[in-house]
């Protein structure tokens, strides 16, 4: 395990001034910039392609898109992932937008390598994870530049003005996998391009898609965090609180406190 001095060395620090805070409020998004050095980005590259090749194959059209694109708990498998997660600048970030008592909601790999043209329509996040309160935050580190051409996000701003939209799957459909997809206007619609390194960060509600990656030569590969209120709870599951470590204040649910609190 790296010395802290030499965690350090990997990311990049920084606070949203009031001027990021209002247009977060206003849109519902907002790049925060670059977040991961040069050697940090090296690292997370190296550690996230040895634990997909570890357990994908190679894209087939026939799979689901969680089976071609989707690498859940990357924490687990990548120490500079886990770090990152849990002690990095996103946690200060989160701060800022969720609340002072915040814990780690979801991490994953969300991989779209060249020959992956199969697109995701538009959705919220909370579509797929229900938490109450609403302040939970998806976080998107681009591992490589992303752009239309392999497969960015898009986001429609000021979307998350209104508010959750509830969508209804059948038990056999949430078991295959299914895609949540919600009606949108797709001319209210702009690209969010990022440089390898950089982070968007966006509200719960914001409605989002992105396209198949129809480069040849370039793939577009994202660590996936979401940060909840540390007393969040699943509106899907009777309200149950929502697993994950504690990484910043308290938490009244005791199991929220205990959780994964051996991991650096």
């Amino acid at each position: 395990m790296a010395a802290a001095a030499e965690w350090s060395d990997l990311f990049v620090r920084r606070r949203l001034d009031a001027g990021d805070l209002a247009r977060y409020d206003v849109e519902g998004y907002l790049n925060v910039g670059r977040l991961l050095t040069d050697e940090g980005l090296d690292r997370l590259r190296r550690e996230s392609m040895a634990a997909w090749d570890a357990e994908k194959r190679a894209f087939a059209p026939e799979r689901s898109w969680l089976q071609n694109s989707l690498l859940v708990d990357i924490h687990h498998r990548s120490p500079t992932a886990r770090r990152y997660y849990f002690s990095g600048p996103l946690v200060d970030i989160a701060e800022q937008l969720v609340g002072p008592n915040i814990k780690g909601a979801t991490s994953q790999l969300t991989f779209k390598l060249r020959g992956n043209t199969m697109p995701f329509g538009w959705h919220q996040d909370n579509g797929y994870g229900h938490l109450d309160p609403y302040t939970t935050i998806t976080t998107l580190t681009a591992l490589d530049d992303t752009d239309e051409g392999n497969g960015c996000l898009w986001v429609i701003p000021g979307s998350h003005r209104q508010g959750q939209i509830e969508v209804t799957l059948t038990p056999e459909q949430k078991a295959a996998g299914k895609e949540i997809i919600v009606p949108a206007d797709d001319s209210l619609a702009i690209p969010m391009p990022m440089k390898a390194g950089e982070a968007l960060v966006f509200s719960c509600w914001t409605l989002h898609k992105s396209d198949g990656n129809h480069s040849t030569t370039r793939d577009r590969r994202i660590l996936f965090l979401r940060y909840a209120d540390a007393d969040a709870v699943e509106v899907y599951n009777d309200r149950r609180p929502r697993l994950g470590r504690l990484v910043r204040g308290s938490s009244r649910f005791p199991e929220v406190t205990a959780f994964e609190a051996d991991l650096a």
